[in-house]
This record gives C-alpha cells, sequence and structure tokens, in this order.
C-alpha cells in the first residue's frame, strides 16, 4: 500500500508555491492551479513512469497540461520533483522568464509541449498513444483537461478517435471543478452527465475525489480500466482548493492575491 503521507505533505508544499507565484507575478488562474494539485503531486511522484534526471528517457510515459492556463502547478511540482531549480521556478511570468502564463514546448526540462488554447490537448495525446504504439512503445499518454475545456467539439473528435483506436494507453483526467471563466458550468454549457457522455463515446471511466491523493493513487494503479479502451477520470474538484476564501469562487479565476492575502493564504497553508 502506498504511503499517501508524503504525498499530502508534497501537495501542500505545491499549494504554497502556486500562490507565492501568483502573488509574485500578479497572474491570474489562481483557482485552476489549486484544483489540480493532488492530481499532479500523485501522476509526478507515483504514477508517471519518467526520469527527472533524464527528461527524454527513452519509452517515458508522456503529460499533456490541456488545461494550460493551470501550469502554476504543474511548473511548482516540476519544481518539486527536481526537473529544474527553485531559481528558475521564481522567475515565474517575470520578463524573459522562460515559465509563461502558459507552457511552451522546451521552455523548461519536463515540458514538451505547447499547450493553452483549449481543446487541444486530447488530440495531442490521442497522436502520442497512436504513435506509440505504432512503434512498439510502451509509453502511455496522461492528458489533464478542465470540465468547461470538455464543451470543445475538438475534445470529442479526439475521443472518438481514441476510442476507435482502442488506445488503452491514452489516459484523460478531467478536472471537475465546476467552475470556468466567467461562471460555474452548468449555467454557461451544462457538460453534466459527464461521465455519461465519455462512455457513450466509448472510454472506460472512473469518478473520484479529486483532493484525496490516495483515491487518485488508486484509480491511477488501475489504468487502463478495460483493455481496448481508453481510460478516463472524472476528478471532482473544487476551484482555489486549500485557500479558504479562495475555495470555489469564480472570481479567484482572474484574481492574484495582494500581500495581505499571500499572508492569509500561507498561513492556512503552514
Amino acid at each position: 500500500m502506498t504511503d499517501i503521507h508524503p504525498l499530502q505533505y508534497t501537495a501542500t508544499q505545491i499549494r504554497r508555491r502556486v500562490v507565492t507565484m501568483a502573488a509574485r507575478g500578479k497572474t491570474p488562474h489562481i483557482g485552476s492551479a489549486l484544483s489540480s494539485v493532488e492530481i499532479l503531486a500523485a501522476l509526478y511522484f507515483h504514477a508517471l513512469h519518467q526520469d527527472p534526471a533524464n527528461p527524454e528517457l527513452p519509452g517515458r510515459d508522456y503529460f499533456v497540461l490541456s488545461k494550460g492556463h493551470g501550469c502554476m502547478a504543474w511548473y511548482a511540482t516540476l519544481a518539486q520533483r527536481g526537473y529544474f531549480s527553485n531559481e528558475v521556478l521564481e522567475t515565474y511570468a517575470l520578463n524573459g522568464s522562460c515559465l509563461g502564463e502558459h507552457p511552451s514546448r522546451h521552455c523548461a526540462p519536463g515540458i514538451e509541449f505547447t499547450t493553452g488554447s483549449l481543446g487541444h490537448g486530447l488530440a495531442l495525446g490521442a497522436g502520442l498513444a497512436l504513435g506509440a504504439r505504432l512503434s512498439g512503445s510502451r509509453s502511455r499518454a496522461f492528458v489533464l483537461l478542465s470540465d468547461g475545456e470538455c464543451e470543445e467539439g475538438s475534445i470529442w473528435e479526439a475521443a472518438m478517435v481514441g476510442a476507435h483506436h482502442k488506445l488503452d494507453n491514452l489516459v484523460a483526467i478531467v478536472d471537475y471543478n465546476k467552475i470556468q471563466a466567467m461562471g460555474r458550468t452548468h449555467d454557461i454549457s451544462a457538460v453534466a452527465p459527464l461521465s455519461d457522455k465519455w462512455q457513450a463515446f466509448g472510454w472506460a471511466i472512473r469518478e473520484v475525489e479529486g483532493h484525496d491523493v490516495g483515491a487518485v493513487v488508486e484509480v491511477l494503479d488501475k489504468v487502463p480500466f478495460a483493455p481496448g479502451k481508453p481510460s478516463v477520470i472524472v476528478a471532482h474538484t473544487v476551484k482555489g482548493r486549500g485557500v479558504s476564501f479562495m475555495e470555489d469562487d469564480v472570481l479567484w479565476h482572474y484574481k492574484s492575491p495582494d500581500e495581505s492575502e499571500l499572508a492569509a493564504a500561507l498561513a492556512e497553508l503552514d
């Protein structure tokens, strides 16, 4: 059985880095970053076959952050995992930094794909999974999506491709925090029942409490969920998780914390 206490500690450290980055860089999307922290911790500290000392490791698993606007959590995870130094992380969103408000391919070790134009990441993951199969590689492709992103038609085109080609080395994870840029997802363009939609497109589904890192680890250990089918994990999360005054509040899709809000957030995460 996996000891989840180190992962819980890691998630807290990632959150502390995220709120600090957002305050220093005066950038938005802190809520979207905080909702994905346990998912990223479980991936990078448990599930992914990767090596920070050798980012180009042959046969490695691929990770695509399709919800590129949540990249602060990804950058913080990569630094925590040892892909690059804290000194690089501290340059986030500064002029001349390699770490922008959306990730760019090869801007830093571990970042292999440019993302942030929503709806494209799953197609990229499907291509990686198909390419791995054709080349005889055991690589898997993991793609982290947002729930609002599932309103994009290109997501469902890629979902059909994944099912058609029986890509059981393809895993989608939906950060289902139920808030998008301008409000609640169900008020803007409802995606529910989300699991039923993925099932109708031929995917094998599991739902999980996305902030229970032990549950996320357990479900990741079970992929693929069915032979010959791509897998999707619908992770129920909360926007701004971990900082009480940010949780489930659409305003933190765009706000960045000021000095007093940063102090309050770090006190909660101490």
